[in-house]
């Protein structure tokens, strides 16, 4: 069985944007920018033995706030940027689909397609729906710390307040 290392998008590998305050999604190829230290986050999980699968949440979609081509082309660059085995996309802005996290769905479905062993898995995320998710998976949680998250420092397995600390953790394991 394989071993993933679920790294939720937006904020882990690429940058948030900021609509009203509010943390969002680039809607747009023009605002999806790599993360510094996304390449290097990324080579640690490969180097390490483990798959790289993206988990994200796209509700814009069903909002109909983006064109799922123009997600295509994003995740197209991304795979096209950085070595990912898999992305799984829950477009749906229902927080009763399976998929869509904090639910486990996309982790399952990650697992049933690329025979993860789930409970030698991890996800990295920055947000209570990411961590949520991998609970419900069986998954160790790793929580990236930043200045829109302060609300759940410190409740994942393991917490960073880097990139560079979460990748350095993953060379450890």
């Amino acid at each position: 069985m394989n071993r993933a290392i679920f790294l939720d998008r937006d904020g882990i590998l690429n940058e948030v944007i900021f609509r009203d305050k509010v943390v969002a999604s680039p809607r747009t190829r023009e605002e999806f920018r790599l993360l510094a230290g996304a390449r290097e986050l990324v080579a640690a999980v490969k180097s390490r033995g483990f798959l790289a699968i993206v988990v994200t949440n796209q509700p814009d979609i069903a909002r109909g706030l983006m064109r799922p081509e123009e997600l295509a082309t994003m995740h197209a660059d991304l795979g096209a940027d950085l070595p990912i085995d898999a992305i799984f996309v829950a477009d749906s802005g229902d927080d009763a689909d399976p998929r869509r996290k904090p639910n486990p769905g996309m982790l399952v479905e990650a697992a049933e397609r690329k025979l993860l062993d789930l409970g030698h898995s991890w996800i990295l995320g920055d947000s209570v729906k990411d961590l949520e998710a991998g609970r419900r998976a069986g998954v160790q949680t790793m929580l990236l710390e930043t200045h829109y998250n302060t609300n759940i420092h410190g409740t994942a397995d393991k917490n960073f307040c880097s990139l560079a600390e979460a990748t350095h953790f993953i060379n450890t394991l």
